[in-house]
């Protein structure tokens, strides 16, 4: 069966953010189950980029869809140490997550690909709706992430594992569909419907009233945790060249991707809230540093600032056809002949 749905993640076996293979297990046990469930073709498409030498690679660690699942392929794409070594900051990033992301964008064979990451579960209801096929190619589709706590069993099955997120959500991340300005507004504002509507109503126009149509433009993108979830067909990543291959940590480098969607002519759609994503908390993650921590993360790791991606973002949305001007006509390490290994 051809897939309809590529999904590409990236990651190595260094336990990375803390309890990192349960993570995983628990992500593609989620996989198999929905997949299954929902009737979805998929392939996943798991990048493994440079892999520690005194580890097992991860596909001899993970779980696999039975041979008579029919609704699963499964490709592990090796991006070896000695790629790897050929950046100035290899030493400091074992793991240039966007750049391997490109890699899995490269080789995915699905009309449409989903960029996610792999300590998340997927609702029903977001699987459900992609599962009616009729995703738009002149779209690009956000979904909410909702952090739960990492204290879900593994050991439980993966419906009560989607009851536990479903009735534990700690917090959420990205735009609300119904009310797009504003974002990360009380969630009691947003209970009351006839409040919110209100309110989303006054500040859309205090923007169009006091800020240029690139800042709006800007504003209206669902940039927030969108590295975990940006679905788009094949032909608008390839029009894009994916993400910006820089050689830096990669925050702000999703909203880079997003941006250029936007720039080029696609249009964003924002999921229902109940279409969400569900991210396994974890102390390391961006989003649970303090100010201090990022600074003195980013000291180690160095990365871009929103600053800079912000002014970028105006000026790509002022002239479609500029782009980055950063990739070459091989990102993704398209012309390498890189290991692929199918368990």
């Amino acid at each position: 069966m051809n897939p309809y749905l590529s999904i590409v993640v990236a990651s190595r076996n260094d336990n990375h953010g803390d309890d990192m293979l349960k993570r995983m297990r628990i992500f593609m046990n989620g996989l198999i189950y929905q997949t299954k469930k929902h009737r979805l073709p998929i392939e996943l498409i798991f990048v493994e980029w440079n892999p520690p030498t005194n580890a097992p690679l991860l596909h001899t660690l993970l779980p696999k869809p039975e041979p008579e699942h029919g609704f699963m392929q499964v490709k592990y794409v090796i991006v070896p140490p000695q790629i790897h070594q050929t950046y100035r900051f290899a030493a400091q990033m074992p793991l240039y997550q966007m750049i391997a992301k490109n890699v899995g964008i490269r080789r995915a064979i699905a009309p449409f690909i989903l960029c996610t990451n792999v300590d998340l579960l997927f609702s029903d209801a977001l699987f459900a709706l992609i599962a009616r096929q009729n995703l738009d190619p002149n779209c690009f589709y956000r979904a909410n992430r909702c952090d739960i706590p990492n204290t879900i069993e593994e050991s439980q099955t993966v419906a009560e594992q989607l009851d536990f997120a479903q009735n534990n959500i700690l917090s959420r991340a990205g735009l609300c569909h119904y009310y797009p300005h504003l974002a990360n507004a009380h969630p009691l504002l947003i209970k009351n419907k006839w409040v919110a509507k209100y309110v989303n109503y006054l500040v859309g126009l205090k923007r169009k009233w006091f800020n240029n149509p690139s800042q709006i433009n800007l504003w209206m993108l669902d940039t927030d945790a969108c590295g975990d979830f940006t679905l788009m067909s094949a032909q608008a990543w390839h029009a894009i060249q994916g993400y910006p291959e820089l050689d830096l940590y990669s925050i702000h480098i999703d909203s880079m991707g997003l941006i250029a969607a936007a720039a080029a002519g696609y249009k964003q759609v924002v999921l229902p809230q109940d279409a969400c994503t569900y991210h396994i908390y974890h102390l390391s993650g961006w989003a649970s540093m303090t100010p201090l921590e990022k600074l003195h993360f980013l000291h180690q790791k160095p990365g871009i600032g929103w600053d800079i991606v912000s002014q970028c973002a105006q000026q790509l949305l002022n002239n479609p056809n500029m782009g980055y001007g950063i990739n070459k006509p091989d990102w993704g390490f398209a012309n390498h002949n890189l290991r692929v290994i199918e368990p």
